[in-house]
Parts: structure tokens; C-alpha cells; sequence
């Protein structure tokens, strides 16, 4: 785009230019202590009159056509000027946004046309910045007092109106399609100076015009720090480090982590804070100081609407409320297991009661849930083979089932010493319930599919079962794709490891097949606990938090570094990284770190990030991208005149149908908005600032997997994939495994986190047990009462959206860029998503695919773009933003 394409000449000499300042001021928007971690931003009641930030806040507009002078190319700079008092007060929830008037004395035949502005905050007090627009109403001749000066540049073939006031100088109204605007959205720290861009769209070098590409590197400059000293909470500095903030000693050395990042344990990296760095003598591993509250980035931190909701719910956060009453539960005040399924529904229906210790209030009080959305409809249905499978397809961790290899079946068993180990699955066990299918035929076809963990369960397992009170086996899970598009569990295969006699460590497998009465139907019950469990903590630390979480940190680092504001691809991806990092810090404060709820309520207890891992060694960026993943786990194969180019192995595949759509209409937007800035073809390869900041994800941000195999970053093709793929994991794919959290395991026993015994062998106690009662069996084995109510509090909260949400498909201001072009093709891309909406939805009503709704009539939606806030089981945001 032209540097002077879309803008009229805006003033003549000794005029002023009118513009309007909106920001929001501390007073509402404050960052209070933390609670716990668990909550990073909040209300103070500190206030800025009218008159001090009037007085003590100045503008100075930047000229993006006419430099200083010819040895300083740097815009021009013009005089101070200050806020009028505000016009009036927009109230909005949690905050409050004041717009004021504001006038430069502005000569656009000495100083050109303004690109940018510098903000000086003289208070002690920062504010929020949210936008400066220079204001041009539409022109008219009707009236006599208005004189009609024709424009220096007339794209739209629009002329200024100047309303005389004085002798002296002139206000000079635009046409309000040519306001110059200015989007902020940044908090102001005090004497700081602070600049701010046009919204027009500039590629760095000879794409920027000469006089703003100082202020253009400046400001990038100062985002990326010099790497050294700890960070202030006011700071805007992005830097990388491992995570050394997640493991602490304590006298007993339970909590001694390694450091996640380096040679032996991998990880993308995270925001560096800078805290004072602790060498742990027993790993040798330095270590970052605890602190009250983790250090983000200012702007990162949560809106104030936000900040206000998750405080809302502080009578569930489990710092202040839940765990003294896990605390009382464990000091046996109360019993710590289930009585019965009936006692399971009562946390829907009679709730908790918290005694008057715990509330802090005169009277007891009740912590009570919503009821799951999986038991809405039928309270057992989710017992059923059909919803077991279809979960694997439509559930909340609907990306790890794969074709089914003929080496994934056992061949015959390898003797080692007096022990054996192999696998236990064989074609003719499988066989069983295959309706007299023979196995070569169904894998011929393409109908037999896996849910393999067991590589990912076995490396830990030792040490897992070593925890008090975990029993676990590595699971593999076997399927079989009926004639009606449901799957059918054939087999569930329960590995566990011992050391022989002879000092080997040895696989103890075991096949458990269906079963619909007896004491069969109880195991067969209790194995499906046990894939669920391994599911359950693949999802939660792999494909929840490893996959989305952490995986997309490093590319939101990265491109605050190096790529301008003023960089096209900024502009596409900075939506897409909406609170991720001050999530991040949280998640690393009160949920994932060293003793922490993750540790108390999961399965591999302590093991949990480092087996997390141990998954990221075998990460590969591509293979993220939807169509790559289908094909890669054989769900998918390519076809040019199937839908979106590929075939599904299982047609009424709920994920794939919905993300395939959602991915090609992200794809076509990507490529189209792409297009408008890369016609030539070396244009990526000779984009600098685009080159630095793939070269910094690469080799910092993903330092670890450098020697993967990485987009080369040299063609348009390679940046819209990449770019799509990005997106996609910040937004549909986070989505998918994110706000299904409390619909399905909001009741614990169908998602249970925890297994605590392995099935009981014929003549034990716990065998008779099983007989005599199944219920209190399977509620002995997944987890117990107090640690469920903290799943619970925990996974309400993440599957919750807040009110400010922005989805796909949505932008937080209309005038997110300058580029008329670039709206339209947003515009094309929002109406693509509603027509997915409506896809999706003519599906779920579609009785014929039954994996849509399953036995447990709960239809498929968590792809739905759009959303209320809550918990609504629909809603994909731009952001990993919870």
C-alpha cells in the first residue's frame, strides 16, 4: 500500500487537527495480588482526577512524509499537546472507557502527514491507552461558513471542511472513512516515552516510509530487552528462558524437578522474568526463585472484565476456598471416598458443605457444580461401549485414535530368561467380536483403529506405580468400525512392568474383552476406567497443555521481538496469542508447578511435565497442521475429489468433518490476506524482520528441536502454512480440547485422573469385593472425593468463556488495520465461519451419524465458532486466552 494511498492532507498552516483519545485509567483496572497465583490481576481504588491527567499527559503527533533533516530521516516531531477535559463517560463492565479531546497545531506543508505519535506520562500513576483517532467528518457545501479546501491527496475524490473559529486558526474536520486511527490498547507507565503507529499496514525496509523506520526499529528494540536483570511488573521487555520456575526444595526433597529446557529434558521456552536463579546441589539444575506473582509482559496481563469474572468465582478458587477443605478431608473429617454413584451426583445436586472455617463467613455455605453436560440427558449412558468409543471420536480428546497396524497386533512371544514379554493382543482374540470379520479383511478395509499409549505410560510406569496410592498399566485399546460408522471396542490390553527374578524388567500384559453381565462385565468396566485414566492424562498434559499451551509461547515471544506492529503478519497473528502468555504464567504459578494441583490430582503425580517431555522430543511443527495429523495417524488419506481434498478412514469423524472445514476456511483466509503483501515471489525470503523472527522460533523459542525438520520460511506457500498452522493451534485446536473439559469430565466417572488399583486378581479380598459390590469396586480404583472436588473446581473454570471473549472470526476493534482489502477478505472469512455454523449444526440434527450425538445424546459442538459466555460446550476463541 502506498504510503500516502488512503489519507487526505489534513491541515493547512496554523491549523489544528481534532482528535479523540480513548483510555481506561488505572484507577479501574489495577493489578491486585495475586490470590495464590491462581488469579494475576484486579481492582484497586486508586485514583487520577480529570485535572491530573489532563495536565500531566502529552501527544506529540509524527510525521510519516517529512523527515527532520537530511543527515536524521526520523519523522518529523511536532509540539506537545494535552487531553481537554472528557467528553462524556462509556461505562462498560468492569471498567470504564473516557473518551477526551485532544488538539495538534499541525502544519502539513513543513510536517506532511502524521504515521505515528509519541505519549509521555508525567503521572504516577499508568493508564491504558486505547486508541487516538484524528477525526474528519463527512464534508458538505450547504452551508456558507464552511470553506472547501481541496485535498493534497484525493484518493476517494473527498474534500476537507475547515470550520473557522478565529482570525487565527482553523479546526480541520476529515471525512470519518479517512480518520487516521491509532490502536494502543497498551497500559502507559509513568516518564516513559511511549510510541504508537497508524494502522497502516507497512512491510519492513523499503516497504515503511523513510521517516518512520527509526521509530519502526526503536520500539521493536525495546521489546526485546538486552537479556539481562529481573523484570518489573511495568515492563514490556519479551525474552525466552527454560522452565526453571516450576520445581522448589524442600527438606525432604520431594519437590527437587528438573529444569524443562536443555539437552536431557526438551521444552519450548517461556517469557523470561529474571527472578534470582537458586542451584539446586542435587541435580545440579539452577533454579528461579519463587515470587508472589510471575512476571508477564504489562500488556499481557488479563482486561479488567476478565480480571473481574475470574474474581467472581472466587468462591471456588482453590487457594482460598478448596483447599483447606481438602486439607480437612484429609485429616479424615470427612470421608474420602464416594458412597455410591448416588453421592458422585449429589456434587451436582446437593453440592459441598463448607463448614464455617473454611468459608470465612458466619454461616456455612455450599460448593455446589453445574451438572455435566454428559449426564444432562441419561445419567449411565456414558457406561455404554458405543459412548466409550465415540469419545475417542467426538470427546474432549479426539486426536490420538489411529489406523490400526498389522505390527500392533502380537506376533509370537520372545522368551527372555524364564519370562516372557510381548505383547497380549492376537487376531484371533480379536476376532472374538468382530461378527465373523477376520482381521486381515478389516485391516485391508481399513477398519480396525488403535488408541495406543502404551509407549507413552510404559517409560514412566515404574516410577508412577512407585507413588502412593497409583496403580496404572499402560493401555492399548482396540476398535473395530461397524457397518453403521460407530466404532466397536474389540479389546483393551492392561501392560504393566516388574522386575523378574533374573533382574529383567519384564511386561506383564493382559487382555480384557467385552462384557455385558457377571463379574466379566465389572473388569471389562474397570479396564475401561483405566484407558480413560490414560487418556484422560495424555489429554490434560499432552494434548491440552503440552500441544496448545506451551507449543504456541514461544511463536507469541517471538513475534513481539521482531515483527513490527506495523508488519502485515503481525497484524494476522496477534489476535492469536490474546492472553496466552499471562495464562502460561498462571498455569506455572498454581497448576503445573512442583506440588501443585496438576501433581495432587493426576496420575503421574510429580512425573507429570516431565513426561510431558519426554512427548515434545518427538514434536514436529508441520505435523500439527489438521490435514497432516489426519493422514499421519492414518485418519485421513489424500483424495482430490473428496471434501477439502481427503478422504476420512471414518466418514462420521465429528473432530476432522468440523476442524477440516474450520482449517480450509482459516487456510483460504490466510492465503488471500498473504497475497496482498507477497506478489513477488522472494518477497518472504528478503522480508528481514519476517526472517528474524522464523530464525528466532527455530533456533530460541523452540531451541530444543532445532534439527527438526522446520518450514524454510523462503516462499508465500510456507508462510500461509505456517501461519495457518499456528492459528490453528491457538484457536480450534485449543477449542477442541479445551471446552470439553466439564461438559465430559466434569463427571468424574466418566474421566476419571487417577487410577489407584490395578483390577483385583481371582482370590484376592478386592476380587470378592468386585462381586459383592462393582460400584464401590470402580469407585476404589479412580479418584477419590477430595481430589475429584478439586478436578471439578479446576476444570469448571478452564472450560468457562469469559464475556470479553473474541472468537474466530472476530476482531477486538473494527479498525484493526488501515487495508480496505484486508477487511473485505476478514469479512469474506467471518461470513465463511457462520456457514460452517450452520453446517455443523445440520449435522448434529442429522440422526443417521450417530457419532454425532452418541448414546448419551450430547451433540458435537465445541467446534461451533461462535458463542455466549460460561460454559457453553461451543466457542472457538482466536487464543489459547484459558
Amino acid at each position: 500500500m502506498s504510503s500516502t494511498s488512503s489519507l487526505s492532507s489534513i491541515v493547512v498552516k496554523g491549523k489544528l487537527v481534532k482528535g479523540r483519545v480513548v483510555l481506561i485509567r488505572k484507577s479501574l483496572v489495577e493489578t491486585l495480588t495475586n490470590v495464590n497465583g491462581l488469579v494475576g490481576t484486579g481492582f484497586n481504588l486508586i485514583n487520577s482526577s480529570v485535572e491530573d491527567i489532563t495536565k500531566s499527559v502529552s501527544f506529540k503527533l509524527i510525521s510519516r512524509t517529512k523527515s527532520q533533516n537530511q543527515k536524521n530521516v526520523a519523522g518529523k516531531v511536532g509540539k506537545d499537546s494535552y487531553l481537554e477535559n472528557n467528553v462524556s463517560v462509556l461505562r462498560s463492565l468492569g471498567g470504564t472507557e473516557e473518551p477526551f479531546d485532544i488538539y495538534f497545531e499541525w502544519d502539513d506543508n513543513d510536517m506532511g502527514i502524521p504515521g505515528a505519535f509519541y505519549v509521555t506520562n508525567l503521572m504516577n500513576d499508568e493508564f491504558f491507552l486505547v486508541s487516538l483517532t484524528l477525526e474528519y467528518p463527512t464534508p458538505t457545501t450547504q452551508h456558507h461558513d464552511k470553506i472547501i479546501i481541496q485535498p493534497l491527496i484525493k484518493p476517494l475524490d473527498q474534500s476537507i471542511v475547515i470550520h473557522p473559529q478565529d482570525q487565527n486558526q482553523s479546526i480541520i474536520h476529515h471525512q470519518d472513512q479517512n480518520n487516521i486511527h491509532f490502536v494502543c490498547n497498551s497500559w502507559v507507565h509513568k516518564k516513559t516515552d511511549r510510541v504508537f503507529f497508524a494502522n497502516i499496514p507497512y512491510l519492513p525496509g523499503e516497504g515503511t516510509p523513510v521517516a518512520l523506520q527509526r521509530y519502526r526499529e526503536e520500539e521493536l528494540k525495546n521489546l526485546r530487552g538486552d537479556g539481562n536483570g529481573k523484570r518489573e511488573k511495568w515492563d514490556r521487555i519479551y525474552d525466552y528462558d527454560v522452565y526453571n520456575d516450576l520445581g522448589f526444595l524442600t527438606s525432604d526433597g520431594q519437590h527437587d524437578h528438573p529444569v524443562l529446557g536443555g539437552t536431557n529434558y526438551p521444552y519450548p521456552r517461556r517469557v523470561r522474568s529474571g527472578r534470582k536463579l537458586i542451584h539446586n546441589n542435587n541435580n545440579g539444575g539452577e533454579y528461579e526463585e519463587a515470587d508472589e506473582v510471575y512476571y508477564v509482559p504489562r500488556d499481557e496481563n488479563f482486561s479488567n472484565v476478565k480480571t473481574k469474572e475470574l474474581l467472581e468465582l472466587g468462591t471456588k478458587t482453590l487457594a482460598e476456598r478448596v483447599e483447606p477443605l481438602l486439607l480437612s478431608l484429609h485429616l479424615k473429617t470427612t470421608p474420602n471416598e464416594f458412597n455410591g454413584f448416588e453421592e458422585v451426583q449429589r456434587l451436582y445436586e446437593d453440592g459441598v458443605n463448607l463448614p464455617i472455617s473454611i468459608t470465612a463467613n458466619a454461616t456455612p455455605s455450599v460448593l455446589k457444580f453445574p451438572p455435566p453436560h454428559i449426564i444432562q440427558e441419561s445419567k449411565f449412558s456414558w457406561m455404554t461401549d458405543e459412548e466409550f468409543a465415540r469419545q475417542m471420536i467426538a470427546g474432549v480428546n479426539p486426536i490420538v485414535i489411529r489406523l490400526l497396524k498389522e505390527e500392533d497386533i502380537a506376533s509370537p512371544w520372545i522368551p527372555i530368561c524364564n519370562c516372557f514379554r510381548s505383547h497380549a493382543v492376537t487376531k484371533e482374540k480379536l476376532e472374538i467380536n468382530m461378527n465373523g470379520v477376520k482381521v486381515d479383511k478389516a485391516l485391508a478395509d481399513g477398519r480396525l483403529f488403535i488408541l495406543d499409549y502404551y509407549e507413552t505410560f510404559m517409560s514412566y510406569l515404574t516410577k508412577i506405580n512407585e507413588l502412593p496410592s497409583a496403580k496404572a498399566y499402560a493401555t492399548r485399546t482396540f476398535l473395530f468400525l461397524k457397518d453403521d460408522g460407530t466404532l466397536k471396542p474389540l479389546a483393551i490390553e492392561l501392560s504393566k512392568s516388574h522386575t523378574c527374578i533374573c533382574l529383567f524388567t519384564v511386561i506383564e500384559s493382559t487382555v480384557v474383552l467385552p462384557a455385558d453381565r457377571g463379574v466379566e462385565s465389572t473388569i471389562w468396566q474397570l479396564a475401561k476406567a483405566h484407558v480413560i485414566v490414560n487418556d484422560t492424562n495424555y489429554h490434560q498434559l499432552i494434548s491440552h497443555w503440552l500441544n496448545t499451551h506451551a507449543v504456541i509461547e514461544p511463536f507469541a515471544i517471538a513475534t513481539h521481538r521482531n515483527l513490527s506492529v506495523l508488519h502485515p503478519i503481525y497484524k494476522l497473528l496477534h489476535p492469536h496469542f490474546r492472553d496466552t502468555i499471562n495464562i502460561n504464567a498462571l498455569a506455572r504459578k498454581s497448576l503445573i508447578n512442583a506440588g501443585s494441583i496438576i501433581e495432587q490430582t493426576f496420575l503421574p503425580g510429580p512425573y507429570s511435565m516431565e513426561m510431558s517431555s519426554a512427548v515434545y522430543k518427538n514434536w514436529v511443527f508441520t505435523d500439527q497442521a489438521l490435514p497432516k495429523d489426519l493422514m499421519k495417524r492414518g485418519m485421513a488419506v489424500k483424495d482430490i475429489s473428496a471434501p477439502h481434498g481427503l478422504s476420512l478412514a471414518i466418514e462420521d469423524y465429528p473432530y476432522a468433518v468440523d476442524g477440516l472445514e474450520i482449517w480450509n476456511a482459516l487456510n483460504i483466509w490466510v492465503r488471500e490476506y498473504v497475497s496482498l503483501y507477497y506478489s513477488k515471489g522472494d518477497a518472504v525470503e528478503k522480508d528481514t524482520e519476517l526472517q528474524t523472527w522464523w530464525k528466532e522460533v527455530v533456533e530460541k523459542g523452540h531451541g530444543d528441536l532445532k534439527a527438526a525438520k522446520w518450514p524454510e520460511m523462503k516462499t508465500s506457500q510456507e508462510l500461509v502454512e505456517t501461519c495457518t498452522t499456528i492459528i490453528w493451534i491457538a484457536s480450534a485446536l485449543h477449542a477442541a480440547v479445551n471446552f470439553g473439559q466439564y461438559p465430559y469430565g466434569g463427571y468424574i466417572l466418566n474421566r476419571p485422573t487417577q487410577s489407584r488399583r490395578w483390577i483385583p486378581k481371582e482370590g484376592t479380598p478386592e476380587y470378592g469385593e468386585m462381586i459383592k459390590n462393582p460400584q464401590e469396586a470402580f469407585l476404589k480404583t479412580i479418584t477419590p472425593k477430595y481430589q475429584t472436588v478439586m478436578d471439578l473446581t479446576v476444570m469448571e473454570i478452564l472450560s468457562r468463556h469469559a464475556s470479553d471473549e473474541v472468537y474466530l472470526g472476530q476482531r477486538d476493534t473494527l479498525d484493526w488495520t488501515a487495508d480496505q482489502k484486508a477487511k473485505d477478505l476478514f469479512k469474506k472469512f467471518t461470513e465463511q465461519l457462520k456457514d460452517i455454523e450452520s453446517k455443523i449444526s445440520e449435522r448434529n440434527n442429522n440422526k443417521e451419524l450417530r457419532n454425532r450425538t452418541g448414546p448419551v445424546k450430547l451433540p458435537y459442538t465445541v467446534l461451533l465458532p461462535s458463542s455466549e459466555p460460561g460454559i457453553t460446550f461451543r466457542g472457538i476463541p482466536n487464543s489459547v486466552s484459558i
